[in-house]
């Protein structure tokens, strides 16, 4: 275990534990992240309070699973395979050329994106994310342009009719898609109508659509479809993804770069 685990790093290491495990405790966490058993106790009622866990005697187990129509707060979605989130947005931003114009969908996957792009000096830089719109501001030396419309809450994203209209004024070298669920058959959907209609757009003005997306994504379905798999270029995620997914992605055509990630 990494020693200098961040409180964040070390929230999103315990949520990916009980994904795999009924429960955790206390003094096992204590044990595990060389902390106290106090910190343990804060990091768990902290997750408490983002609804993420249920608190039991000595520790936490798994908060039970709402299903697929949930629209889970971008700061909660963070925390979920962080560490996958971020080595596929270190990856993904090298995939950008300098000079070019890319547009960045919201998502907690697609921010990791913003906070690694130190190595480039002009790039026009579109997004309908206000948490992206900030973290892109502090480099001082890009082109942003923040998508007006309706703000959703829980995706700090621009939606609707206005966002969209703006957007068919633009063409854009790459998107950086974040997608909620991808599957072979049923292509890539999400969890909210409006959402689906802005990814639809992005799509159409972009010359390439890259969707960045961790492995837990993968074989499932939601509620708002977006497209089919046919209408990717690239996937950017994780090695979690199994053979047979791998296989089906580059019999699609579509280029596959995968990312190991080490807890």
């Amino acid at each position: 275990m990494d020693f200098n685990y961040t409180a964040k790093e070390r929230r999103a290491h315990i949520l990916h534990k009980l994904e795999s495990n009924p429960n955790v405790s206390v003094s096992q966490l204590s044990k595990e992240f060389l902390v106290s058993e106090v910190t343990i106790r804060k990091d768990l009622n902290e997750l408490k309070r983002r609804n993420l866990l249920t608190r039991v005697r000595g520790g936490a187990i798994k908060h039970p699973d709402k299903g697929d129509m949930v629209d889970v707060e971008i700061d909660r979605k963070s925390l979920f395979h962080y560490k996958e989130k971020q080595a596929i947005g270190r990856l993904a931003a090298s995939l950008i050329n300098e000079n070019e114009t890319i547009l960045i969908d919201s998502g907690s996957t697609t921010l990791e994106i913003a906070k690694n792009l130190d190595s480039f000096k002009n790039l026009t830089i579109i997004t309908n994310a206000v948490n992206i719109a900030i973290e892109l501001a502090k480099y001082k030396r890009f082109n942003i342009i923040m998508l007006g419309g309706f703000i959703r809450d829980s995706s700090l994203s621009t939606v609707g009719s206005i966002a969209e209209s703006i957007l068919k004024i633009f063409y854009c070298d790459k998107l950086f898609l974040g997608v909620d669920s991808i599957s072979i058959d049923k292509g890539l959907s999400t969890t909210n109508i409006e959402e689906a209609n802005i990814n639809q757009t992005m799509m159409s003005i972009s010359k390439q659509t890259i969707a960045v997306f961790d492995s837990s994504k993968f074989n499932k379905r939601n509620f708002a479809f977006i497209a089919p798999m046919d209408k990717i270029d690239t996937i950017v995620t994780d090695d979690n993804i199994n053979r047979e997914q791998r296989s089906q992605i580059k019999a699609m055509n579509i280029q596959l770069h995968t990312t190991n990630v080490h807890r």
